[in-house]
């Protein structure tokens, strides 16, 4: 009998995916442990390993398929003695054979006039013009059931209210015409992608369609300016000592293939901060706080269609080569989106980094369910006044620290960002 493949669950959230590539083709022999396809996930492109063997019978999901909803059938593994024949779908629901046919409802009968006196006075009770009032209807139209044809109390209960006969029309009065609204304001709204492509069916475009990347990113930002309280914390550091330090270890590395970069400081610098300011290591877990103990830093590295987070886990413990090194390689892999959901997913907090871009300073929106996100601009040389009130040029670095403000209040805040300052502006006492 054939034996479903379905499409797998990746990770932890995925619920639909690409088949990117099959690996194996129909009438292949397969053994447990093969790679047969390659699923692409919004993150990452993953190896799908057999579980079971047999032949490759059928494939039911072409390449190149986005959008399939995992524990999909994507193909059909058969003994082989056996054909491949595709799941049959369910029959539809039939009604019993013994159920009577629903009955068409008669057409009401018109409404009979209601007699009246002479003069066109209606032939109706006190209580009868009372609930036709507040019901607005007009007793003209009802049909009475007392004596005479006299309208009564169930004669009105039981009548619809009647549209509301036309009035003489009258000149109209002029009125001040509400201001225009400018068309780009739909489209900020959630206009449809058909209403917003209307605003530009005069202009040439090219329409790219999301991936799993894109929509994903567009889902968790959303998500994120929507429900996180966001609020902002800037301060600038002085860099000179680190550069100084940051030379003289370089020199010393040199032969290793060692090079440092300002972003390896700054990511150690955030990892010890979150050690000295343990509450501010935490995340939203939606009815509770969870604190975390090691520090597990993310920093977001840019890739073709997006961004990844890949996370340095106990980066506290970390020499600075060590975290140097293995950032080199989660970028390197990320780019080619061949990173590991573990490696991608958790810490606590993350580093957005763009001051290699010339960016002096900007706000990042934090990463749920992370506590704090990092913007990080260029060190641009600037005139300081010095302790000795002479003015001097030194290099200075912009942060702004974006806060989650349901896990960090503005104190605990302020404190963990001056934690981070006073690391770098004190490189030596990393190494301690």
């Amino acid at each position: 009998m054939a034996t479903e493949i379905l499409m797998p669950a990746l990770s932890p959230t995925m619920e639909e995916g690409t088949l990117a590539k099959w690996l194996k083709k129909e009438g292949d022999a397969v053994r447990a442990g093969d790679v047969i396809a390659e699923i692409e996930t919004d993150k990452a492109t993953m190896e799908f390993e057999a579980v079971d063997e047999g032949i490759l019978g059928r494939i039911l999901i072409a390449e190149g398929t986005a959008g399939v909803k995992v524990n999909t059938p994507i193909a059909l593994m058969v003994a082989e003695d056996e054909t491949a024949e595709a799941p049959k779908p369910a029959a539809p629901a039939t009604q019993p054979a013994s159920a009577a046919p629903t009955p068409t409802a008669a057409p009401a009968p018109a409404p009979t006039m209601a007699p009246k006196e002479a003069g066109g006075r209606v032939f109706a009770s006190p209580l009868a013009r009372r609930i036709a009032k507040e019901k607005g209807l007009d007793l003209s139209t009802v049909t009475g059931s007392g004596p005479r044809g006299r309208i009564v109390r169930a004669d009105v209960e039981g009548a619809a209210p009647q549209a509301p006969t036309a009035q003489p029309a009258r000149a109209p009065v002029a009125a001040p015409a509400p201001a225009a609204q400018p068309a780009l304001a739909t489209a900020s709204t959630g206009a449809s992608a058909e209403t917003v492509a209307r605003l530009y069916s005069d202009r040439a475009f090219d329409e790219i369609a999301l991936d799993g990347m894109r929509r994903t990113i567009a889902a968790r930002l959303t998500e994120a300016k929507q429900t996180i309280p966001h609020f902002y914390l800037r301060r600038s550091v002085r860099l000179d000592a680190l550069m100084a330090f940051r030379s003289q270890l370089n020199a010393s590395l040199e032969g290793r293939g060692v090079k440092l970069s300002v972003n390896d400081f700054i990511i150690k610098a955030c990892a010890l901060a979150l050690q000295q300011v343990p509450d501010a290591n935490a995340v939203w877990a939606g009815d509770r706080i969870l604190r975390l103990k090691p520090s597990d830093v993310a920093v977001a590295v840019a890739v073709e269609g997006g961004l990844f987070t890949p996370v340095l886990r106990d980066a506290q413990a970390k020499t600075l080569s060590a975290l140097s090194s293995e950032m080199k390689d989660l970028a390197a892999r990320a780019r080619t989106r061949k990173l590991a959901p573990q490696e991608y997913q958790g810490g606590s907090f993350a580093i957005s980094n763009l001051g290699m871009f010339g960016v002096e300073n900007f706000d990042a929106v934090i990463n749920p369910p992370h506590g704090s996100i990092l913007a990080v601009g260029a060190g641009i040389k600037t005139p300081v006044v010095g302790s000795d009130g002479q003015i001097a040029v030194a290099t200075v670095m912009s942060m702004t620290l974006s806060v989650d403000h349901r896990v960090i209040d503005g104190a605990l805040g302020a404190e963990f960002l001056r934690a981070i300052c006073d690391n770098l502006e004190n490189p030596l006492a990393m190494l301690a």
